[in-house]
């Protein structure tokens, strides 16, 4: 699997490409910066310096990764979307040493203009809806909306909501997939 890479994009020396892996227009990836295998970055990414890309990451336009974001496989970044790595920027004052880690677990999707504040955990497989503002740690599989974002209910790994039973089990309507709830906690079970 070829890599490819637009001509007016700007690949540092350093950063690491995965095989199959497509950087569209107008995108800089930085030196030290760890793409996986089959990633694609939309139009006008950027990807600063120490950040990792797990295999099959999808990265819509107009979205900015900083330095302490990680994003497991499978991630999807909706177009515009935000990651902040300060908790207290000032313009005057250097915190470069101070960047918070950011983790977006295995098959998360953030959606459109949607904001992630430094220091928080994504789980896996979680939707975070368009617009949202997500400013504590994400369960796995939980859907969050709003600002800031607020549980609404659970989802599958393909995205649907999941509608639990009196047995506290619920079935994901486009794969068949089982899910179970306990103690706040979505597990898979088939």
């Amino acid at each position: 699997m070829a890599i490819f890479v637009h001509p007016t994009a700007v690949i540092d020396e350093g950063a690491i490409l995965g095989e199959g892996t497509k950087v569209w227009h107008f995108c800089h990836v930085s030196a030290g910066a760890v793409l996986g295998e089959r990633c694609n970055l939309g139009q006008n990414v950027f990807v600063a310096n120490g950040v990792t890309l797990g295999n099959n990451v999808k990265i819509q336009n107009n979205v900015s990764v900083y330095e302490g974001v990680v994003c497991e496989d499978d991630v999807f970044l909706g177009p515009s979307m935000v990651f902040t790595n300060i908790l207290i920027p000032r313009s005057a004052i250097v915190r470069k040493g101070q960047y918070t880690e950011t983790i977006v677990r295995k098959g998360a999707s953030i959606g459109a203009n949607a904001t992630i504040v430094c220091g928080h955990e994504i789980g896996a497989f979680a939707m975070i809806g368009a617009g949202a503002v997500v400013t504590k740690n994400v369960k796995p599989f939980a859907l969050m909306i709003g600002n800031p974002a607020k549980q609404a209910g659970w989802v599958s790994e393909y995205g649907h909501r999941l509608q639990f039973n009196e047995q506290q089990e619920a079935v994901c309507p486009e794969s068949g997939q089982r899910y179970t709830i306990t103690n706040e906690q979505v597990q898979r079970i088939a």
